[in-house]
């Protein structure tokens, strides 16, 4: 617990300042923050080719840094470009053992969902820093008084294939908890709103997401048989361990923002 304490207290100090201070400081430390997660989800194919590898961490931060290096075209045409060159790749590599099919399509999805969460990132933070506060405050809430409320409450398992510790209880006091502090800072601070009851039904509903977020990542380390995607933050695991729940939480918040 010490260490996890400290590991938690260092990311703050590293972190906020960048957070606040935005621009290239920011972009570095979220395109350093995305090649550590593509590390971590390379590690679960370990014989990949090294060329491989590189045209992985290449193709993702590409993505992340799309908007950042104002390169001209169509995403959208970029991305399908991603896709011809991993499966083109399958021709010019023999050892199926090593690279096949399957191994392309699951570096295309992890470019993808790497390179989108870790942009969205930069994205929120160039638009709004009061926004990007506010889906942190969600899910920092709801993530720490799930397991307070879970170790004082809990009872019922909440998905125990999945995530043994987590509770029914420990989820509802989180949602509760995050909803109340996320929604008062929302009408405080960014006050871009019309209806406050509007405010606390998407702040609920992020809430859940943040915790779908978790377990789904709980889901793949079970497949997988891990505990944690890498040891690079002691006491917490992985750069993904720590930021599941903001990872989903973003996406939903920027689709349910472009649908109004």
């Amino acid at each position: 617990m010490k260490k996890r304490i400290i590991s938690a207290i260092i990311m703050a100090i590293i972190f906020i300042p960048l957070l606040i201070i935005g621009n290239l400081p920011f972009t570095v430390c979220i395109s350093i923050l995305s090649m550590a997660s593509i590390y971590e989800l390379l590690k679960l194919k370990p014989n990949l080719p090294l060329i491989i590898k590189i045209f992985t961490y290449l193709e993702t931060l590409i993505i992340v840094l799309f908007n950042t290096l104002k390169l001209n075209g169509n995403e959208n045409t970029l991305l399908m470009l991603l896709l011809v060159i991993n499966l083109s790749l399958l021709v010019f590599i023999d050892d199926r053992e090593k690279y096949n099919y399957k191994d392309a399509f699951y570096l295309i999805g992890i470019i993808l969902f790497i390179g989108i969460s870790f942009k969205n990132f930069i994205y929120l933070r160039d638009k709004n820093l009061n926004t990007l506060i506010y889906l942190f405050l969600i899910t920092i809430t709801t993530d720490s008084f799930a397991l307070f409320t879970g170790k004082l409450f809990g009872k019922h398992k909440l998905a125990p294939n999945i995530s043994p510790n987590k509770t029914i209880e420990g989820s509802i006091g989180g949602s509760i908890v995050g909803t109340i502090a996320a929604s008062i800072f929302y009408i405080l601070i960014i006050k871009d709103f019309k209806n406050i009851f509007m405010v606390v039904v998407l702040t609920l509903f992020l809430t859940i997401i943040g915790q779908l977020g978790d377990l789904i990542k709980s889901s793949i380390k079970r497949y997988e048989g891990i505990k944690d995607f890498s040891n690079l933050i002691p006491g917490h695991g992985g750069i993904i361990d720590r930021l599941d729940s903001i990872i989903f939480v973003m996406m939903t918040y920027i689709l349910i923002m472009g649908m109004f």
